[in-house]
C-alpha cells in the first residue's frame, strides 16, 4: 500500500480537494449531519491517506498532538468498509505518529456504534457517551504501552 503522509502545508491543491471532498461525503452527506466539517485543526495536522490510481481517497485520517501525553487521530474514514482497510489505516496512523511525536498513546472521539472497531485497534472507552453534532460519541484512549 502506498500511504501518503503530509503536513497540511505540504498538501497539493488536488490532494486537499480530495481530502475535503471525501470527508464531507462521509461525515456530512452520508451521515446526514450538517456541521462545520472543515476546521482549523487541519492547519496543524498531518494527513495520512491512501489514494487509488485516479487520486481518489480510499482511506484517510488526520494526526495531531492532543497534549503532552496523547496523539489524537481524527476524521478516520475508509470508502471500502468491511475489507480490513480501516484497521490497516489506524495501525499505520499509530506507526507514523510514533515517528512524528515519539509517543505511543492515542486518543479518538469515536462514534458509539464504532466502539468495537476501535477496541480491535487497542483503544478503551474512557468517558460516558456524549453527543457531538447530534451523534453519540465516546472518548477512547490506548493504554500507556501498546504491543
Amino acid at each position: 500500500m502506498n500511504w501518503i503522509l503530509k503536513h497540511f502545508s505540504e498538501l497539493s491543491n488536488r490532494e486537499l480537494y480530495e481530502i475535503l471532498r471525501v470527508r464531507v461525503a462521509v461525515f456530512v452527506v452520508e451521515q446526514t449531519c450538517p456541521y462545520q466539517e472543515i476546521d482549523e485543526a487541519d492547519f496543524d495536522a498531518y494527513h495520512l491517506f491512501l489514494p487509488d490510481e485516479s487520486g481518489h481517497i480510499r482511506a484517510y485520517l488526520r494526526i495531531f498532538e492532543k497534549d503532552a501525553d496523547f496523539v489524537r487521530l481524527g476524521r478516520i474514514l475508509t470508502t471500502e468498509r468491511g475489507t480490513g482497510l480501516g484497521l490497516k489505516l489506524i495501525f499505520e496512523g499509530m506507526r507514523v505518529s510514533e515517528t512524528l511525536y515519539g509517543r505511543r498513546r492515542f486518543y479518538v472521539e469515536a462514534q458509539s456504534y464504532a466502539i468495537g472497531f476501535y477496541e480491535k485497534a487497542g483503544f478503551r472507552v474512557v468517558s460516558e457517551e456524549f453527543l457531538e453534532d447530534g451523534i453519540p460519541h465516546v472518548k477512547m484512549e490506548t493504554p500507556a504501552v501498546l504491543q
